[in-house]
């Protein structure tokens, strides 16, 4: 990741890794957080989220001088079954510039399947300083 804001660029992908869908997990968010919930319906999209802010805090740890604002916009595409391999990805929306180094970045963090469908999607504002 670049450090300084004025090298961030618009249309930039910030790859954020991977993680599969765990049966076990996946049973036992069930059990405590989506009672009733039938586990062949997939991941339940309270888990999504939360797999979605796992990988969301490698942007954090890769751009340590950010602090989140917010999430503008939450879009759900479908639930994942239990063994699927999920990839995050940020990309670079816009970025308005406030002082010398300094800037409001605008980001779309993406869930992909295997097959590079979309799962989860969120539009993020996060401030950006030295």
């Amino acid at each position: 990741m670049p450090a300084p804001f004025d090298e961030i660029e618009i249309g930039q992908v910030v790859y954020l890794g991977e993680v599969r869908v765990d049966a076990r997990a996946l049973e036992a968010f069930i059990a405590a957080f989506a009672p009733g919930w039938p586990a062949e319906r997939g991941a339940p999209d309270a888990m999504v989220f939360a797999i979605w802010t796992r990988l969301d805090s490698a942007s954090v740890v890769n751009w340590p001088q950010t602090k989140r604002l917010g999430v503008d916009a939450l879009r759900w595409a479908r639930n994942p079954p239990a063994g699927e391999t999920l990839r995050g990805r940020m990309t670079v929306m816009g970025k308005d510039p406030v002082g010398d180094g300094k800037g409001i970045i605008i980001a779309q963090h993406d869930l992909l399947d295997e097959a590079g469908r979309l799962v989860f999607s969120c539009l993020t504002r996060s401030v950006f300083a030295r």
